[in-house]
């Protein structure tokens, strides 16, 4: 797992519209960079909606949000629309980024162990540093401890 004022590991993904995001274009900027199992569940439309909702409050503290799954890009695009969306879904369908981030982790669901996405968010500073991490994210008020933690 990444730690705290460590380099954030680079990457290239496609967003919901198929084009190429990569994170060093964002050099300058605070980003909030979130890793979330799967568009159009519960927890996970909760948390985009949330961030969405609060898309004014990161706009003031020069944060740009960037969701991570790996879902589609035509997945991401359908998630996007459906909850009118206003930041980049990246599409990691081969697992590397959330292998990459130490995200992808063994998880458990009624005695049936799998692989997948544990919930977790890194803000990266404006020199590509990770500046805090959120790890095994729980929906509710995430958005508003973010926020909280960027002002810091």
């Amino acid at each position: 797992m990444l730690e705290v004022d460590t380099k954030a590991p680079q990457f290239s993904l496609l967003n919901q519209d198929g084009k190429e995001v990569s994170l060093k274009d964002y050099l300058g900027k605070k980003i909030v960079l979130y890793f979330y199992p799967k568009d159009n569940t519960p927890g996970c439309t909760k948390e985009a909606c949330s961030f969405r909702d609060a898309f004014p409050k990161f706009n003031k503290s020069d944060a740009i949000i960037i969701g991570i799954s790996p879902d589609s890009v035509s997945s991401h695009k359908k998630f996007a629309e459906k909850y009118r969306l206003s930041f980049d879904l990246l599409a990691d369908e081969d697992k590397k980024v959330v292998q990459l981030y130490g995200v992808w982790k063994e998880k458990s669901m009624f005695g049936r162990k799998y692989m997948g996405v544990e919930r977790t968010t890194f803000i990266i500073d404006e020199k590509g540093r990770i500046k805090d991490i959120f790890k095994k994210v729980k929906v509710i008020g995430h958005a508003k401890e973010v926020i909280e933690a960027l002002k810091d």
